[in-house]
């Protein structure tokens, strides 16, 4: 009998393509396909209030009530700041035994277009906090059960929703088996640029989405530094500096908690230089070309918030020629629990890696660094632009042909940067050419959104109870 692997191989296998596809059928026949459609109410083994409470002790505890009033605006947004619930969750559904690098996180509003560093629009996944090793079929559940929430809010009937949910995994699944027949340098080659969404849009969508769809782009394009310079900054004294817009943007003189400003900008020019060692040789003579302007603790994203996150204005040949950098707490991963430790000390390399090796083309800058905070504690750190072209979409404004149209590239975009780690054989065996895996993930979503929907009425309870205190509209 051939053993199921559990873990991504340390190097290449020597078991031949025609092996590999055994292992795949053999993994079908131990958890067969229908049964990920599995799932029945849950408690994630403990109070869920309770987990995100626990997650929330090691973050900026005057930023927490902002995170949990932004998951309270609807169930979608509760179940992007509540991986770590879902990572419990998906530990006790059945498994193929066949790993990944996974995101940890690939909800559906984590995917969006940013710049390549040949300056082409692609579509990849853009958020990987959650990185780690394990199995392949987590991260499609999660992003089926994101679909299933956006579809509920944004209106879609479920008969549509499950039309989309299809139209995703179907994707996923003919892209996999489809990179199981290619070479391995095609596979790492492979990324959706906006030039072939063009291309399908033109085949599949009405002229008008057409246009929106090039709109979008055009937006893209222009969320650059150079727009960051203006949105972001403004004179004072004649120096340029960070706008202050607290909480959301507070710019170092003015953290309270921070009684030396000028002891912390020097902290930051020397983690800097500790940053630069983790980018290639030629990225480092690039970082040297700019010189520290400010600096300003910026709160970002939804799950993110409270995590410590700081931007850094630099410039170039003069003030026309910006660089803003992003360096954003990295802790150990949600799924850490389920699968296996981290194999990297810093959580901060954590992310890179599984970054770099998931998506289709990385940031230039993208590194991490060890630090000390003014509190004395040992913190991880991974850096990154600001903005760079950086744009995701407008659920609110897609129909169900628009959904439709994201998911395929959603699906396509994880089946790739699953490609990339795993094995793509076995796991196209698995899934095999018929629809029963289709199926099964489609009602599994839905049914997890009804998960989401009773955790989001526990948080708002509790929020109305005053057991956890929530700021909404920031």
């Amino acid at each position: 009998m051939i053993e199921v692997p559990t873990r991504i191989p340390d190097a290449p296998s020597e078991a031949t393509v025609e092996d590999r596809a055994r292992i795949g059928k053999q993994a079908r026949q131990q958890v067969p396909r229908s049964s990920h459609a599995e799932w029945e109410p849950t408690e994630h083994g403990g109070d869920p209030i309770e987990l995100l409470e626990a997650q929330a002790s090691t973050r900026v505890a005057s930023l927490v009530p902002i995170r949990y009033g932004r998951m309270l605006s609807s169930p979608f947004a509760f179940y992007r700041g509540s991986a770590i619930l879902m990572a419990a969750d998906l530990a006790i559904t059945p498994t193929s035994g066949l790993w990944v690098q996974l995101c940890g996180d690939a909800h559906l509003a984590n995917f969006g277009a940013f710049a390549a560093p040949d300056r082409q629009l692609v579509f990849d996944l853009n958020d990987f906090d959650e990185t780690l090793p394990g199995p392949w079929e987590w991260d499609l559940k999660r992003l089926g059960a994101s679909f299933a929430l956006a579809g509920r809010e944004h209106g879609l009937k479920r008969k549509q929703r499950r039309t989309v949910l299809l139209a995703m995994v179907r994707t996923y699944r003919e892209v996999m088996r489809g990179f199981a027949g290619a070479r391995t340098i095609d596979v790492w080659y492979s990324r959706l640029d906006a030039s072939e969404v063009v291309a399908q849009l033109g085949a599949l969508a009405s002229r008008e989405r057409l246009r929106e769809f090039e709109r979008n782009v055009a937006k893209a394009r222009a969320k650059d530094n150079l727009r960051a310079l203006k949105r972001l900054t403004r004179r004072v004294d004649g120096k340029l500096r960070i706008v202050s817009d607290p909480p959301l943007i507070v710019p170092v003189e003015e953290l309270p908690e921070e009684d030396q400003p000028e002891a912390v900008e020097t902290q930051v020019r020397s983690l800097l230089r500790t940053y630069r060692e983790s980018l290639a040789h030629d990225r480092r003579h690039l970082l040297d070309g700019y010189r520290y302007v400010h600096l300003a603790r910026k709160v970002v994203g939804v799950g993110s918030v409270g995590t410590r996150a700081w931007i850094v204005l630099l410039i170039g040949r003069d003030e026309t020629d910006p660089l803003f950098l992003q360096f954003k707490e990295a802790d150990a991963s949600v799924l850490e629990p389920y699968t296996a430790p981290s194999s990297y000390q810093n959580h901060g390399e954590r992310v890179v890696r599984g970054q770099r090796l998931m998506q289709a083309a990385s940031d230039i800058f993208l590194g991490w660094l060890p630090t000390v905070g003014m509190d004395g504690r040992n913190r991880d750190f991974y850096g990154r632009q600001l903005w760079d072209w950086k744009r995701s979409a407008d659920f609110s404004a897609l129909d169900v042909e628009g959904y439709g149209i994201y998911a395929r590239a959603c699906g396509f975009t994880l089946a790739r940067a699953h490609a990339r780690s795993g094995d793509r054989v076995a796991i196209g065996a698995y899934l095999g050419s018929g629809e029963r895996f289709d199926e099964a993930i489609a009602e599994f979503s839905e049914s997890y959104a009804d998960q989401a929907e009773r955790d989001f009425a526990a948080l708002a309870d509790a929020a109305k109870s005053g057991r956890i205190e929530a700021t909404e509209g920031l």
